[in-house]
């Protein structure tokens, strides 16, 4: 991927690592568009960084999906870049008499369904572009799941698997598709203890350690921090059982 002279939609973009991404980008002269829910929070990061744009997106509705691809093209039809940031994690309890599907049923669709909808949305506008580039974010528990919540864990193995295929589909297109796994990292996903928690990766380590891999690697498939190798690679290694019950130890 090239760094810079991008057009770059960066869902999720209103806080933690969407933001610290959108801002890194949009420091190497990319035109960054950030995108969520909450225009408050855009609104509050365009504010801080001019020349930035911001769209509202709900990604886990499929018409708004709809709608936001056609807007975003309309509005910029330089786009050549998107990187799937938006997500959710929750915890769920399957020994709870009132457990049910609906924690499930909402992170399936933001965390998986949104990327594949806004992927399909856009791809046509993607592949028209000289050079243009997918990035999927899935997490190391995608590798080793985290029993406190199965279906954040199901959606990011799920996310790595689509992002190989999905690459391997648009292999030799001007389409590139790359995986970003983040590590447990200080942001909010679980509420204000993660962005505090000792045991996390500070924010802006990731972020440089991200932006460095992906400059000096430009033809990355994926893009593994140190602290998410022992993750992403414990069943090659022959660690899965054992990193499991480290990983879970910790929660």
């Amino acid at each position: 991927m090239r760094m810079t002279g991008n057009t770059i939609l960066i869902t999720g973009g209103g806080s933690g690592i969407g933001r610290a991404l959108a801002e890194s980008f949009h420091r190497l002269g990319n035109q960054v568009i950030v995108s969520g829910r909450r225009l408050a929070a855009l609104e509050e990061v365009t504010a801080a960084n001019p020349g930035m744009a911001a769209l509202e997106l709900d990604v886990a509705d499929p018409a708004d999906v709809a709608r936001f691809a056609a807007e975003l093209v309309r509005r910029h039809p330089e786009l050549d870049a998107v990187i799937h940031n938006a997500g959710i994690m929750k915890p769920e309890d399957a020994t709870a008499d009132d457990w049910g599907a609906g924690v499930a049923e909402a992170t399936v669709a933001t965390n998986l369904l949104g990327p594949i909808r806004l992927t399909a949305a856009l791809l046509p506008h993607l592949r028209s572009r000289p050079r243009s580039a997918i990035l999927t974010m899935s997490s190391g528990l995608a590798f080793v799941p985290l029993a406190a919540t199965p279906a954040y864990s199901a959606t990011k193995a799920a996310i790595h698997s689509w992002s190989m295929a999905l690459r391997r589909q648009l292999k030799g297109t001007t389409t590139e598709v790359i995986e970003i796994a983040p590590p447990y990292v200080q942001t909010e996903l679980m509420g204000a203890q993660q962005a505090a928690d000792p045991r996390a990766m500070p924010l802006d380590a990731f972020i440089s350690e991200v932006m460095t891999i992906l400059t000096e690697r430009p033809d990355a498939e994926e893009v593994i921090v140190e602290r998410c190798r022992p993750l992403r690679f414990a069943a090659e290694e022959g660690r899965l059982a054992t990193m499991f019950d480290t990983v879970n130890a910790m929660h």
